[in-house]
């Protein structure tokens, strides 16, 4: 007995250590500032989730006050939406942790010189995984689950049923995860074993940039089936068998004891589904294990094309050079390709259901342009810069902008000037080129120029106010957490943002279509907003002598930073 106690000690041990340093790694730390806190970051997200967990629990405070029952169907809509939402998150973390399936060169390097068993290594890497997701729903539900579960009772259980919906809600919640979590590590784990190591990690990254788009274009463009009619009616059984969240909106009412007819054959997908996943994802992560194992050490990870880019110029060697290292960076890095695809994700979920929805009715009647469209085009605008000013925040290997700190030559203001270019080359000109093409290929061309050039001023705009507060070199500087506050800002007020840029497209879509003298003295407005943003951008880094490449925490307490 005591032998076995000691074994079980000896074999803990090992799996504790890599579980905290497998967990820790999901943040990476490489890349941020000397003062960074990752458990700031961590706690970060979590207020996040927590904070819209709370203003959730506003509708069921309401229907506590109102007697504690809901109509049916008002009941399956709110579950349905936090069964959604909680699975999407839990896909989004698993995507956003991509490479965390499975060791990498240093990992195995430095285990397999140590007496660390294969199976500790699996089992650390799997829970350190799985407890990221974990975490983020239990942050997302900390106030939903005891406030909802308590209006999601079934009415005829009485007190039986105010004690089974409370483990039933909370259990549906991370069955829902775990069955997304499940099914991206299996297709993760097939790609793997079916294709070569080094086309799997140039796929890899694409996989990566489409599971992230679809759980957002799934989750935002979802049609809502939540009544016995829908779920029944046989146009919509085609489409349920490829929602999994009305599988689990089932699997809830069979927990619940609250089953009705309509969701009994959803609930058994959602048992079957869910072994069938668990199931692929093992099999295919240990068998990539035992395979990918030996070719991490062996192989090389991606290597680098042959061709070179060289006749590629963009103004000075300064700006040319900026804007290579920017684009080769997006091409290159997995990370910042993941950052980007997830904003512009978003954007293409609100592109796709601007068009699907009439909010602009009839348009412009003329030249046949609605508003819609021109919202679609400003939204992706927007959305596509922001995501070049986010994802340029985060350096590509920090331990290597000594080079840039030793080579700068010129002011501060040159450097501003060539970001300036290179986020106009990537950030506003492919969307432009993008809106032009559909746009001329549908409608007249007069109304396609007048646009097209708002759109310009538009994103000269955004690109100066997405540089006053960047005076560095993109992805060459360190991250610290807590910084970028106002982008969870943005995305807090972002249905107040498109109403209002419904209600400008809606006024551009009238004065293009006939009043000219309104339209010139809009364009007016909109080069002397870039004047002026250009104009401040300029006089805030006028003084400066260098460029920001570590960004530190005002010096309130001086530390020695001996930790």
């Amino acid at each position: 007995m005591g032998k076995l106690l000691q074994g079980a000690v000896m074999i803990s041990l090992p799996f504790r250590v890599l579980y905290r340093v497998f967990l820790l790694r999901l943040v990476d730390l490489e890349l941020m500032s000397a003062d960074a806190d990752p458990a700031r970051l961590i706690g970060q997200f979590a207020t996040i989730f927590a904070s819209i967990s709370f203003f959730l629990t506003l509708p069921a405070l309401i229907g506590l006050m109102g007697g504690g029952y809901l109509p049916m169907t008002f009941a399956w809509t709110w579950e349905h939406f936090l069964i959604e939402t909680a699975a999407t998150v839990a896909g989004i973390i698993v995507v956003l942790n991509w490479d965390a399936a499975f060791p990498d060169r240093r990992d195995v390097l430095v285990l397999g010189s140590l007496p660390v068993r294969m199976r500790t290594l699996f089992l650390a890497k799997i829970a350190a995984l799985f407890a990221a997701p974990a975490l983020a729903m239990s942050a997302l539900n900390v106030f939903t689950g005891f406030t909802w579960s308590f209006l999601f009772r079934s009415p005829k259980a009485g007190f039986i049923g105010l004690l089974r919906a409370l483990p039933a809600y909370w259990l549906t919640m991370f069955l829902a995860g775990a069955f997304v979590v499940f099914t991206l590590l299996a297709v993760q784990g097939l790609a793997a074993n079916l294709l070569p190591r080094q086309l799997f990690l140039r796929l890899s990254a694409f996989l990566q940039a489409g599971a992230l788009c679809l759980l957002l274009l799934v989750y935002f463009l979802e049609p809502s089936l939540e009544s016995p009619a829908a779920l029944t009616a046989p146009q919509n059984q085609r489409l349920l068998a490829w929602l999994p969240s009305y599988w689990f909106l089932g699997l809830f009412q069979q927990l619940n004891g609250s089953m009705h007819p309509a969701l009994a054959p959803l609930a058994a997908r959602a048992w079957l589904a869910l072994a069938i996943s668990a199931a692929g994802a093992g099999a295919a992560l240990l068998l990539s294990y035992f395979r990918m194992l030996p070719k991490i050490v062996e192989q090389p990870d991606i290597v680098p094309m042959t061709k070179k880019i060289s006749w590629l110029h963009f103004g000075n060697s300064l700006q040319t050079a900026i804007t290579l290292f920017s684009l080769r960076t997006l091409l290159r890095s997995r990370q910042h390709r993941m950052i980007a695809s997830f904003y512009l994700g978003i954007g293409v979920a609100v592109v796709v259901a601007c068009v699907r929805t009439p909010l602009a009715g009839a348009g412009m009647k003329a030249s046949g342009m609605n508003t819609a469209v021109l919202l679609a085009g400003i939204l992706l605008m927007i959305l596509a810069v922001l995501a070049i000013r986010v994802v340029a925040s985060f350096p590509i290997t920090l331990r290597a902008n000594w080079i840039m700190r030793v080579t700068q030559l010129r002011q501060a203001r040159s450097y501003q000037r060539a970001v300036r270019l290179s986020w106009i080359l990537l950030g506003v000109l492919p969307v432009w080129l993008i809106v032009a093409a559909s746009m001329f290929a549908l409608y007249p061309w007069r109304p396609v120029v007048e646009h097209l050039v708002m759109m310009l001023l538009l994103g000269a705009i955004l690109i100066e106010v997405c540089l006053y507060t960047f005076p560095k070199i993109p992805f060459a500087c360190s991250y610290l957490p807590g910084k970028a506050n106002i982008h969870f800002v943005f995305w807090a007020c972002f249905l107040c943002v498109i109403e209002m840029l419904y209600k400008a497209a809606k006024f551009e879509s009238r004065v293009l279509h006939r009043q000219t003298g309104t339209l010139l003295m809009m364009f007016l407005v909109l080069a002397v907003a870039a004047s002026v943003a250009h104009w401040i951008t300029n006089a805030r880094i006028g003084p400066m002598d260098e460029l920001l490449f570590e960004e530190e925490y005002p010096p309130e307490i001086v530390s020695l930073k001996l930790n």
